[in-house]
């Protein structure tokens, strides 16, 4: 059941009016219709793995009153490493067993030597990565003495599975969310009208803008040693803006759809296409993964000799584990020591590191358009398929300066993005690009009546939220 479908569009009504209107009365009750309705969002994608979403859920629920009750220290860390170490141990064989495997068995045969090796066919589990990392946080938070453990079951087992937020995050934290989950709820008027204009801005991104590009993007992603230098700069422009447009979509209609229920989401996205370094890009971008691994992986990697290489070195280390986070794939490690690299020149060259306290203005459009382009540049091997197929891409984008101009039914969506990046531009300093946009209300009204019709006219068309792979 996708965001943009006709059955979702059926059920979110059902479960909004028996949210309020049936069980409105006793928040127990709320949270067991939102726990209900989020096992059948998760079932229609594959019931099978509902059980493991299940047995996740149990693990780290009993994990954290185990680690809270224990008598030692010792003991304490046991239920801790052993609450990671499975979750960690059913992300790496749905997400990873096969390509690490294989892998080994080409690395073989490049010495010469046949290994035969045990591969299966797995079919990974829709949000794995996003759950995984909710329990994680839960039983580390626990263990740090951040949270107390909830002895309701009922609470946590919808903190881990909401189903806004189950597939495609945001990444949440049992010190932001479980606390709204244990009380209460009243309906809030202004919080849901704000929650459907940023679930219509969510869709328009995501309906309009994403899944009319990923044609184009295929196209030429496809077979890119057939088209231009200018066809693939285009190429990698439309793509930079589908992979933003397709998540941070998601994220608004997640965040804006949890409204309607009377639930606040972290935010995931503060429009990082107007950051004016990478290093800026990185904290606006997905906040809820970078924030995590600020918060519960860096720690990990911290060295007290704080020498400029150490410090470097661990942030390549971090963005590898960024890039591996996203796919098995070596064109995502890829992507994560390029962005390493990008992030470690400032660190060891500080002269080259500006730090930027106001908000973007025109005056940064060279250094917006500098760390887009660095971004649309890394976009390549987040996109391509295997690591030859990226080196086919660069080749051609620089090699291939004859060849023709882009088809005019390309370049006219360049105006669809304009479109959207003005409405975002304008917006830079709320939270979503329809908080507030228009004073009068009669231009407001019809506004949204613009793009709720383009996002009617474009349906039928959907694809499925890049994220979702991972």
């Amino acid at each position: 059941m996708l965001f943009n479908t006709l059955p979702f569009f059926l059920f979110l009504p059902v479960v909004f009016v028996l949210h309020w209107f049936v069980f409105g009365k006793r928040g127990k009750w709320q949270n067991l219709l939102l726990l209900v309705a989020s096992y059948y969002f998760y079932a229609c994608w594959d019931y099978r793995f509902l059980l493991l979403l299940i047995f996740s859920t149990a693990l780290d629920f009993f994990s954290g009153l185990r680690i809270q009750s224990a008598a030692t220290e010792r003991a304490r860390k046991a239920w801790l490493y052993a609450s990671i170490g499975i979750n960690l141990g059913f992300l790496a064989v749905f997400k990873y067993y096969n390509f690490f495997v294989t892998s080994l068995v080409e690395a073989f045969e490049h010495l010469g030597l046949h290994v035969n090796v045990w591969t299966f066919k797995i079919l990974l589990p829709v949000g794995i990565s996003f759950y995984t990392f909710h329990g994680i946080s839960y039983v580390i938070d626990v263990y740090k003495r951040r949270v107390l453990p909830t002895t309701k079951v009922l609470d946590y087992s919808l903190f881990v599975s909401y189903f806004p937020l189950l597939v495609a995050g945001p990444i949440e934290r049992a010190t932001h969310l479980l606390p709204q989950l244990e009380k209460k709820r009243e309906f809030n008027y202004a919080k849901a009208i704000d929650g459907l204009r940023q679930a219509l801005w969510g869709l328009f991104k995501k309906v309009v803008v994403a899944d009319n590009l990923a044609a184009f993007v295929h196209f030429y992603f496809t077979a890119p040693a057939s088209h231009s230098s200018y066809e693939l700069l285009l190429g990698i422009v439309f793509f930079t803006v589908q992979i933003y447009c397709d998540f941070s979509g998601y994220s608004d209609i997640a965040i804006g759809v949890s409204k309607l229920f009377g639930i606040d989401l972290m935010e995931n996205f503060r429009y990082p296409y107007f950051a004016r370094s990478i290093r800026e890009s990185w904290t606006k971008w997905h906040i809820s993964l970078t924030s995590w691994l600020r918060d519960y992986v860096y720690p990990a990697l911290w060295s007290p000799r704080r020498r400029m290489w150490v410090v470097a070195l661990n942030t390549c280390v971090l963005m590898l584990i960024v890039g591996l986070w996203h796919g098995a794939n070596w064109t995502f490690l890829a992507y994560g020591l390029l962005h390493g690299f990008y992030l470690a020149v400032p660190i060891l060259f500080p002269a080259l590191h500006v730090k930027h306290k106001a908000a973007s203005t025109l005056k940064d459009l060279p250094y917006i358009i500098l760390t887009f382009s660095l971004r649309a540049f890394s976009a390549v091997l987040f996109r391509a398929t295997d690591l030859h197929t990226a080196y086919t891409y660069y080749a051609s984008l620089f090699g291939n300066w004859s060849g023709k101009m882009p088809a005019y039914g390309h370049l006219k969506y360049l105006a669809v993005v304009a479109f959207m990046f003005a409405v975002e531009w304008k917006m830079r300093n709320k939270q979503h690009g329809l908080d507030g946009f228009f004073a009068n209300v009669i231009a407001r009204r019809i506004f949204y009546f613009v793009l709720f019709w383009l996002v009617l006219y474009n349906l039928g068309n959907e694809h499925d939220f890049i994220y979702f792979q991972f």
